[in-house]
C-alpha cells in the first residue's frame, strides 16, 4: 500500500476509508492521538509515545480499546503493509461512538491509525520562527485533538514564511511552539520549560535533554520568557518529525547563531540515536 488507514480493525489505504458520522471526534474534538517517525520499518521511540499515549487518554477519562501491548504489536504490523519503510506513524483514539450529547457515551474508544510516507530530516538548515500569544486552555500537556489554536498559529507562521510559531503567555512567558517544543541555549547551558500543565512533555524533547546530558551540556527545567528568546545564544525547536531545528529569525530578526559548534554536536548526537534506533 502506498499509505494505510485503519479503524477499529478495518484497514485500507486512506483514500477508500470513512469514518461512522457519530464517531464522537466530529462533534467535540473529543479524543487524544500520539505520533512519531518509522525508519526501515522500525517505530522510533515508540514505547515513550505509547505510554504518553495512553497518559492523554486517562486524564480524559477515555477507555482504551486495545492494552499498550496490543496496540504495539498492531502497530509493527502496520507499518509492513506500506511500501516504504520510511513512514510518518499516526495514531488516536475517540471517546466512541453515539448520537450527539455532552456527556460521555457508553463502551471503550475507537481507535485511528493513519501511516504515510515520511523521511526524517537531517535538522542542519536553519529555521525561522514567529512569536504569537499562546491562547490555549490549561490542558496543554494533553495530546488533545482540539487544536484549532495550535492550526491558527501555525497558519500564521507559514503565512509569514517561516516555520514555526513560538507561544508565549500573558507576562511573557514561552511555552512552546505550534506543534513543537522550544528550547534556549544561554551561557552555554540548555533551558527548557518545565513539564507542567502548559506544555506537552515531548519525547523529542526528553531524548534533547538526555544527549545534553551525556554530552556534558548543563539542563536547567525551568520557565524562559520572551527577552531570554530573543536574546539566547541558541534556539532550538524540537519535535518527533524534525528531531532538532535550530532557529537563525525570531520575528524577522536574526537570531541565535553564537554556538554553532555546540549545536551540531547536539543536532549530530540526536540524529545519531535515532539512524541507530531505526537500522
Amino acid at each position: 500500500m502506498k499509505n494505510l488507514g485503519y479503524y477499529n480493525g478495518k484497514y485500507d489505504e486512506l483514500e477508500k476509508m470513512a469514518i461512522p458520522m457519530n464517531d464522537r471526534v466530529h462533534w467535540f474534538g473529543d479524543g487524544v492521538y500520539d505520533a512519531g517517525p518509522a525508519r526501515n520499518y522500525h517505530i522510533f521511540a515508540m514505547d515513550e509515545h505509547v505510554d504518553r499515549f495512553f497518559n492523554s487518554a486517562a486524564l480524559l477519562d477515555i477507555e482504551m480499546p486495545v492494552t499498550k501491548a496490543e496496540l504495539k504489536d498492531l502497530l509493527n504490523d502496520l507499518v509492513k503493509k506500506v511500501d516504504t519503510g520510511d513512514q510518518f506513524v499516526y495514531y488516536q483514539v475517540t471517546r466512541g461512538t453515539g448520537i450527539r450529547n455532552h456527556v460521555f457515551p457508553e463502551g471503550k474508544a475507537n481507535l485511528w491509525v493513519m501511516l504515510i510516507p515520511s523521511e526524517i530530516s537531517d535538522c542542519k538548515a536553519p529555521i525561522q520562527v514567529i512569536t504569537e500569544p499562546d491562547t490555549r486552555f490549561f490542558h496543554c500537556n494533553i495530546k488533545t485533538l482540539n487544536l484549532l489554536p495550535s492550526v491558527m498559529a501555525a497558519e500564521k507562521a507559514k503565512r509569514a514564511g517561516c516555520a514555526e510559531a513560538i507561544l508565549y503567555r500573558p507576562g511573557g512567558r514561552v511555552t512552546e511552539c505550534a506543534h513543537s517544543n522550544c528550547h534556549i541555549i544561554k551561557d552555554g547551558k540548555l533551558f527548557t520549560a518545565p513539564t507542567d500543565e502548559l506544555i506537552l512533555p515531548g519525547i523529542a524533547r526528553a531524548h534533547l535533554i538526555k544527549k545534553c546530558k551525556e554530552l556534558g551540556i548543563a539542563v536547567s527545567e525551568t520557565a524562559f520568557h520572551l527577552d531570554d528568546l530573543k536574546k539566547a545564544e541558541e534556539i532550538l525547536v524540537t519535535s518527533s518529525s524534525k528531531l532538532c531545528m535550530h532557529v537563525d529569525k525570531l520575528d524577522g530578526q536574526p537570531a541565535g547563531g553564537k554556538q554553532p559548534e555546540l549545536v551540531e554536536k547536539i543536532r549530530k548526537a540526536i540524529l545519531d540515536e535515532f539512524l541507530e534506533a531505526t537500522n
